[in-house]
C-alpha cells in the first residue's frame, strides 16, 4: 500500500502521471517540464501566468526550475517497480487501489495479489501462472477450454474436449507438464550439441585470427626484408656503378695518354718533315748547278735511308689505336650484378634455385610423345614412334623429367600451346605407367595444371579445381618447396597471377611431369 500512495505522490496534477523531467514554480509547486510549459505557453495570449494548483500569479512568465531530488525520487520509484507493475499487470480484486499481482488463474482468468492469493490457493484444482493478461492464447479456440495436454503426433496443445471428442481422439496425449518436460530434455541435448560446435567455431574463429596475426607478422617481415633487400642493392649497384665509372675513366686515362704519345710523335714527324719541304724549296730556288747537287744531305729521304724512315713512319701509323675495352665493362657488370643479387637475396631469404637443368626422360615418353633433339620439347605425335617398351615407359601421353627434386626451393618456367590438351606439373617416380591412374593428377602421386579445350583446371587425387585465367596461359612459371610440401602455378605475362596452390606432405622424391595430347606442345625454358 505504501507503494501506492508514493505513486500518487509522484503523480503530475495536470497530466496525473508520474512527473517527466519535473519542474518546480516559484510558488513550490512541480510539474512535469513538458506539462507546465504548454500551460504556459496557453496562459502568454492573455499575459497573465498563474500556478494551475494553487492559482499563485506571476508578474511575467516565471522560470522553471529543475528539481533534482524529487528527479532522483521518481527514478529510484520506477526503477524499483515490479516488473508486473511496469507492466500494468494488477489484482483483479484490489478495486481501490491497485495493487500489483503475483499470480495469475487461468481457471478463474483473474489476476492475484498475496493478498488475494492467500484465499484463493485453498482451490487446488485451479492452474495459477505468473502475471499474464494473454489468456486467450492459454485456451483451445473451438471448446473455449484450459489448454492441458499435447498431442505429439500434431504437435499441437489441446484441451480434454480436444481428446475425447475431437479431432484428437485416439492420440497419445500427454500433460503438458510432461511434454514440457520432455521437450526441454531434448532442448538441452540440443543445446549441449550446440555448445559443442559454438566452441568448435570460436576455435576455429581463434585458430583463423591467429592466422592472420601471423600472416600480418610474416607480411611485415617480408616487407621489411624487402626494403632492406632493395636499400642493400641500392647500395651495392652505386658501389657497382662507382667502380665502372673508375674503369671507365682509367681505360679512358689510358686512351688519352696513348693518343697523346701518337699525337706528340706524329708532330715531331711533321715538324721534321715540314724541314725538309722548306730545305728541298730552298734548293729548288737556287740556280747554281754545283750548288743543287753537291747538297747530298737532303736527298736521303728519296734514297733507300728515305725508304726505310717511309717504312717506319708506315708501321707506326698501322699500329692499332687502344679504345676502351666496353668487353671488360660489360663482363664486370654482368657478373657483378648477378653477384649481388644471387648474394643478396640468399641473404635475405629470398633464394630459389632455378632449375635450368631440366631435360625431358625419353626412357619414360610414350609412343605418341615425339621429343625434341634438345630433350626440351614434347609434343603429340599422329604417328606412334615404337619405343621399345619397358617398366618405366608411359603407354599414354605423358612423359617425365630426368631431373628429381629432393628438398629446397625451385623454380621452372614452361611455354605451352594455345590449343589441344596438355598438362604440366610434378610426379612421384612410382607413378601408374599404364591405366587411368597412370594420367597426371588422377591420382595420389602428381599434381598438374590441365588446359582442355582452352579452359583450364588444377588436378590431384582425381579433384578437379576449375580455374579461370583472363587470357590464354601460353607460359607458365612453377615453384616448388619441398620442404614445405608447397607446389605454386604462376602465369607469366604482363602481370604475373597466381593461378593455384597444392599443399602436400611429400614422401618422396619429385620429377617434372608432362602430357601432349590432340596437336598440343610444352617447351621447357632454359
Amino acid at each position: 500500500m505504501a507503494s501506492t500512495e508514493l505513486k500518487e505522490e509522484l503523480n503530475c496534477s495536470i497530466c496525473l502521471s508520474i512527473y517527466m523531467d519535473p519542474a518546480m514554480l516559484n510558488c513550490g509547486h512541480n510539474f512535469c517540464r513538458g506539462c507546465i510549459s504548454r500551460v504556459l505557453d496557453t496562459q502568454e495570449e492573455n499575459g497573465l501566468y498563474s500556478c494551475p494548483e494553487c492559482r499563485a500569479e506571476f508578474q511575467g512568465r516565471p522560470a522553471l526550475q529543475k528539481n533534482t531530488k524529487l528527479c532522483n525520487i521518481v527514478e529510484c520509484f520506477l526503477t524499483s517497480r515490479p516488473v508486473q507493475e511496469q507492466a500494468g499487470i494488477f489484482c483483479t480484486y484490489c478495486v481501490h487501489s491497485p495493487v500489483p499481482a503475483v499470480k495469475t488463474c487461468l481457471q478463474c482468468e483473474t489476476s492475484l495479489c498475496e493478498v488475494h492469493l492467500q484465499a484463493h490457493s485453498k482451490l487446488v484444482e485451479h492452474t495459477l501462472t505468473e502475471p499474464t493478461t494473454s489468456l486467450e492464447n492459454r485456451k483451445c479456440p473451438v471448446h473455449k477450454k484450459l489448454l492441458e495436454y499435447y498431442c505429439p503426433e500434431d504437435a499441437a496443445c489441446i484441451c480434454v474436449s480436444c481428446c475425447a471428442f475431437g479431432e484428437h481422439r485416439g492420440h497419445q496425449v500427454a500433460l503438458l507438464y510432461e511434454a514440457s518436460k520432455k521437450k526441454k530434455e531434448k532442448l538441452k541435448l540440443v543445446m549441449e550439441k550446440l555448445t559443442s560446435k559454438a566452441a568448435e567455431t570460436e576455435k576455429r574463429v581463434q585458430s583463423l585470427q591467429e592466422h592472420r596475426q601471423k600472416v600480418e607478422e610474416k607480411s611485415s617481415g617480408i616487407s621489411e626484408g624487402v626494403t632492406l633487400l632493395f636499400k642493400e642493392i641500392r647500395e651495392q649497384l652505386e658501389l657497382l656503378e662507382k667502380r665502372i665509372l673508375k674503369e671507365i675513366a682509367g681505360q679512358k686515362e689510358q686512351v688519352s695518354l696513348h693518343v697523346s704519345e701518337l699525337i706528340h710523335q706524329l708532330e715531331m714527324e711533321k715538324d721534321d718533315l715540314t724541314k725538309k719541304m722548306h730545305h728541298i724549296e730552298e734548293l729548288c730556288r737556287v740556280t747554281d748547278p754545283l750548288t743543287v747537287l753537291q747538297a747530298r744531305d737532303a736527298t736521303k729521304y728519296d734514297g733507300e735511308e728515305g725508304n726505310h724512315e717511309d717504312r717506319k713512319r708506315e708501321d707506326r701509323k698501322l699500329q692499332p689505336v687502344c679504345d676502351l675495352d666496353d668487353g671488360l665493362i660489360s663482363v664486370i657488370l654482368h657478373t657483378a650484378l648477378k653477384d649481388i643479387v644471387t648474394g643478396l637475396k640468399s641473404k635475405h631469404g629470398f633464394s630459389m634455385q632455378v632449375a635450368s637443368d631440366i631435360l625431358l626422360d625419353v626412357n619414360t615418353a610414350g609412343d605418341y610423345v615425339a621429343v625434341s633433339r634438345n630433350l626440351k620439347m614434347a609434343s603429340w605425335s599422329e604417328s606412334k614412334q615404337c619405343r621399345a617398351k619397358t617398366p618405366e615407359r608411359f603407354v599414354n601421353y605423358h612423359i617425365l623429367s630426368t631431373r628429381i627434386f629432393t628438398s629446397g626451393q625451385h623454380y621452372w618456367e614452361v611455354e605451352t600451346s594455345e590449343s589441344g590438351y596438355w598438362m604440366v606439373g610434378l610426379a612421384y617416380p612410382s607413378i601408374e605407367r599404364k591405366g587411368d591412374r597412370a594420367v597426371t593428377g588422377y591420382n595420389k602421386k602428381s599434381w598438374c595444371l590441365r588446359m582442355s579445350d582452352k579452359t583450364h583446371s588444377a588436378i590431384h587425387d582425381s579433384k578437379i579445381n576449375p580455374l579461370f585465367p583472363e587470357s590464354p596461359v601460353q607460359r607458365l612459371g612453377i615453384y616448388l618447396d619441398y620442404e614445405a610440401g608447397r607446389v605454386s602455378f604462376y602465369q607469366l605475362c604482363e602481370t604475373i597471377r597466381h593461378l593455384h596452390t597444392f599443399i602436400a606432405h611429400f614422401t618422396e622424391p619429385l620429377h617434372a611431369a608432362f602430357c601432349v595430347y590432340n596437336h598440343s606442345w610444352v617447351r621447357i625454358r632454359s
